[in-house]
């Protein structure tokens, strides 16, 4: 498949009564009003332009160009397909369905509580007939997780994403660091915390990282200059920019961290392909691997993940060997146009031959990177995509979660996120619903659906309430 088909693409990834006679008895004849919804995701600015310590841009603009690179401000490298560059959705990109509001908070604001029901109290007071609770399923949740925004706000709507998937759990967080200078590939100060605070907050999650090899990463460094570095960067040059990020993340004790390193290498959107010089590029990441490994307490793993494909050139003839391979990942979006999931599964180097050369040297597949793309809104690859990874169980997927390739922040594809949510929603083991409990006698009063759902259902008068032996 020609690199051309592949790469044409953006590649920059961002609450307003009625008052009834005090004599009157009265109960309520239906359950309590809805449950509190869950808010829309907030575009916000890309992977690319990421500026420190930056004010969240408002939901309803896109993010400016951003400034030439200074040591205190990150541009964070993107991924693009050859990755899909995580790219800022825009403001009507959330799902369409019922829980989302139209307006909704900013995702780090602390969200309403809904108010407790009325107490039960005889004649007068209403009570509220009981609705069943979920019981939520105890069978583990996959590790699978999406790429929602590389800072803060991705660490947010990571909860949201789960309230909206019925409280399925994301056991996998994803972010990028940014590839324009070597100190942001080193980690810049503050930039990963947040990160590490959620990985360390239950045992089973997973950090995964895409970390640039060369600074610069985006562009357009010529192929001279790209041979040129992976030459010197596999003399040992730049380890000490790899040791100094191993050390940052053992420090912010998230030593357990994937690192997703010189992703779709096979491609020549950055600088950290391996085309111009494949031998000094598989030189150059065994010397990554061994100087992070050199770092005390790390227990790092590595990813080799390719774009699914030949692209540029065959991913075989960059793999480093498996010495310094954990898992072998691919990033794979549903193009080109026309191309069916069969054939994106027999091409060569494809999703088959990929999950076979990670069986034949005895390492776990990965998805870092999936969605969709040039075939649109295309609820069988998302289908037959998410059935892939289970049956050839996938270490770990992270969907690409913005417009064209995105389910939730993405309005565009409500068949695929249809798909998606049954497909990875929480199952719940429902009860028998209760009938409404209204004594004998009670007629319900339709007082309209704004003054019912505050008050939790109908009232419901008992007759002869007005009675003059009463």
């Amino acid at each position: 498949m020609a690199s051309q088909q592949r790469r044409t693409r953006s590649r920059r990834p961002v609450f307003a009564v009625a008052t009834a006679a005090a004599a009157v008895s009265v109960v309520l004849a239906s359950g309590p009003g809805p449950a509190v919804a869950d808010p829309a995701p907030v575009p916000n600015a890309t992977p690319a332009q990421i500026p420190q310590a930056a004010p969240p841009q408002d939901p309803g603009t896109q993010p400016a160009p951003p400034a030439a690179p200074t040591p205190d401000t990150p541009t964070p490298a993107a991924p693009t397909p050859d990755t899909p560059t995580p790219a800022a959705p825009t403001p009507d990109t959330a799902p369409p369905d019922p829980t989302i509001p139209d307006s909704a908070p900013d995702p780090t604001a602390t969200e309403s509580t809904p108010p407790a029901a009325p107490t039960p109290s005889p004649p007068t007071a209403p009570t509220l007939t009981p609705t069943p609770t979920p019981v939520p399923s105890t069978a583990p949740a996959p590790a699978f997780g999406a790429y929602l925004d590389f800072g803060a706000r991705g660490v947010a709507r990571i909860a949201r994403l789960s309230a909206w998937l019925g409280g399925a759990e994301l056991r996998v967080g994803h972010t990028y660091l940014p590839g324009d200078q070597w100190s942001n590939i080193e980690g810049l100060p503050g930039f990963l915390d947040v990160w590490a605070d959620w990985r360390r907050e239950k045992d089973d999650r997973m950090l995964v990282l895409n970390v640039p090899m060369l600074e610069r990463n985006e562009e357009g460094v010529a192929d001279p200059e790209v041979r040129d570095l992976l030459q010197r960067g596999a003399s040992g040059e730049f380890d000490h920019h790899f040791r100094a990020l191993a050390e940052r993340l053992v420090g912010l004790g998230v030593p357990d961290t994937v690192i997703v390193l010189g992703w779709e290498m096979n491609g020549t959107t950055y600088t950290h392909r391996c085309g111009p010089d494949p031998e000094a590029w598989k030189a150059y990441w065994n010397r990554i691997v061994t100087a992070m490994r050199a770092v005390p307490g790390q227990r790092f793993r590595f990813d080799f993940a390719p774009t699914r494909g030949r692209d540029a050139v065959p991913w075989t003839e960059c793999y480093p060997g498996d010495d310094t391979v954990d898992i072998i990942g691919m990033d794979a979006y549903d193009q080109p146009s026309g191309l069916s999931f069969d054939e994106q599964v027999s091409e060569p180097l494809g999703l088959q031959e990929h999950v076979d050369f990670a069986r034949a040297h005895g390492k776990p597949v990965s998805y870092p990177e999936w969605g969709l793309f040039r075939n649109g809104d295309n609820a069988e690859y998302m289908r037959r995509m998410l059935d892939w990874m289970d049956r050839h169980g996938a270490l770990y997927n992270t969907l690409t979660d913005y417009c064209p390739h995105g389910v939730w922040q993405c309005r565009g594809n409500p068949r695929a996120s249809a798909v998606y949510r049954s497909l990875l929603s929480d199952p719940v083991t429902p009860t028998a619903p209760t009938a409404p409990q209204r004594p004998d006698h009670c007629t319900p009063i339709a007082l309209g659906n704004w003054l019912e759902s505050r008050l939790g259902g109908r009232l419901c008068l008992r007759l002869g309430w007005w009675s003059p032996a009463r």
